[in-house]
């Protein structure tokens, strides 16, 4: 099938997480059309149930794809990958990516064999984060800790409002007091908001940590499934749609704007 150069990848998630997903994918496809959503209505997803997050998901893609014609998704968003990427794939004849926690490069990445993984409190009680340890860190002692104040603090970093540090240090220190936790080297970023105050993060660990999470990974896998499509010459303006747009949304335009995504539209 022929895929029009002006198709664009749209990237989904909550809020402004899938940023970090994006901008890698666009490092690579410097001329991608990019239509970014964000779940603002439905935000945050962390706290969310999986019955909420498995009917949501799908049904908002759907409207997505009806209206912006898509050449491929991306759950930029590993709470709703985790939970809703089977249904967003049955309900849709696009491709789909999704996000998942990076467990197998922080168990190569640690010296000490043990690691963390730092996501929201939806993603880190997932089986699915269980049978990635077994495959890959089998060796290894994996401590996890949700997180939604880290998640808040990424939003209020893009929209410019200071930020309180006492939020980092307590989201690492879910981890590193957990038995083992003096031992942890590397901590997987296990929601796509997390690479965003990953400086942050840096700044309050108690001990130098390598941080790890999936962004270039899903820009080659995206890369990937669309070999031998064509592009546009130059890129486009990029969208953000917003299933809400209040007062928060609308400080996120200068950040926006950063990321290639000057339109601002609501679902």
């Amino acid at each position: 099938m022929t895929v029009a150069s002006s198709a664009p990848i749209l990237f989904f998630d909550s809020g402004v997480g899938g940023l970090s997903i994006l901008a890698p994918a666009r490092a690579l496809i410097p001329t991608a059309p990019i239509v970014y959503a964000a779940d603002s209505a439905g935000f945050p997803y962390g706290t969310k149930s999986e019955a909420e997050i498995a009917a949501r998901v799908p049904a908002l893609l759907g409207r997505l794809v009806e209206r912006y014609r898509p050449r491929l998704a991306v759950i930029a968003c590993n709470t709703a990958s985790t939970i809703a990427l089977q249904h967003v794939r049955a309900a849709l004849d696009i491709p789909v990516v999704g996000t998942v926690p990076a467990i197998k490069p922080a168990a190569l990445a640690s010296k000490t064999r043990v690691f963390g993984v730092l996501g929201t409190a939806a993603t880190v009680r997932q089986p699915y984060v269980d049978r990635l340890a077994a495959e890959h860190g089998a060796d290894c002692i994996m401590l996890r800790h949700g997180s939604a104040a880290l998640v808040e603090l990424a939003e209020a970093k893009l929209r410019g409002e200071p930020l309180d540090p006492a939020i980092a240090r307590t989201a690492l220190a879910g981890l590193a007091e957990q038995p083992g936790g003096d031992r942890m080297d590397v901590v997987a970023l296990a929601c796509t908001h997390f690479p965003l105050v990953e400086a942050e993060l840096a700044a309050a660990a108690p001990r130098p940590l390598t941080f790890v999470h999936g962004g270039d990974g899903i820009a080659r896998r995206i890369a990937f499934l669309t070999q031998g499509q064509s592009w546009p010459d130059t890129p486009p303006p990029g969208i953000a749609v917003f299933t809400r747009v209040d007062d928060k949304v609308r400080a996120l335009v200068p950040a926006l704007a950063r990321y290639g995504l000057s339109r601002l539209e609501q679902l």
